[in-house]
């Protein structure tokens, strides 16, 4: 039976086991207000330092990956909190945003705006990304809705610069 923890971990908490720091984005989910924000800021960051430049096939080895991880995280760490899709867990957010930020046409002014745009669905969750949000409580299911939130930022973004936008 998991040890129910408080709402807000501590530093120490996340920082001492490595699922507690992957799941909240290296200690990014631990800021307030919006800590999904925050995570997905890093994202950008750790997109720009050192994602940005790794060839393509192995971005797409390091989402699948980090997919994975974060499913294992993300469950083990919503266990231990009692709750299976605490706000401070991030890391959903973390790699979503490096699929978008894989797909979407270079420049800063589009990345902001898929910045804006995957942070509008990931709040909102417009159908079908709350019904998965509400029905799948685990690792998986915390992962997937923000997969699903990158989908709707990367076809709009497609929208955008198929009407000359990008």
């Amino acid at each position: 039976m998991a040890k129910k923890n408080p709402q807000h971990p501590t530093a120490a908490w996340v920082f001492s086991r490595p699922s507690r720091v992957i799941a909240f984005g290296l200690g990014s989910g631990l800021l307030h207000p919006a800590p999904g924000t925050w995570g997905t800021l890093v994202g950008w960051a750790l997109w720009a330092a050192l994602l940005s430049r790794v060839p393509d096939p192995w971005v797409a080895v390091i989402l699948v990956a980090s997919f994975v991880l974060g499913c294992w995280a993300c469950q083990r760490c919503g266990l231990a909190l009692g709750e299976p899709d605490h706000g401070g867990m991030v890391w959903d957010e973390i790699v979503a945003f490096w699929l978008v930020l894989w797909l979407t046409p270079g420049g800063l002014w589009m990345q902001a705006l898929s910045f804006v745009l995957f942070r509008i669905f990931d709040i909102f969750k417009p159908p079908p990304i709350r019904t998965f949000d509400r029905r799948l409580k685990n690792g998986f299911g915390v992962m997937l809705d923000d997969v699903l939130a990158a989908v709707y930022t990367l076809l709009v973004m497609a929208v955008i610069v198929r009407m000359g936008g990008g």
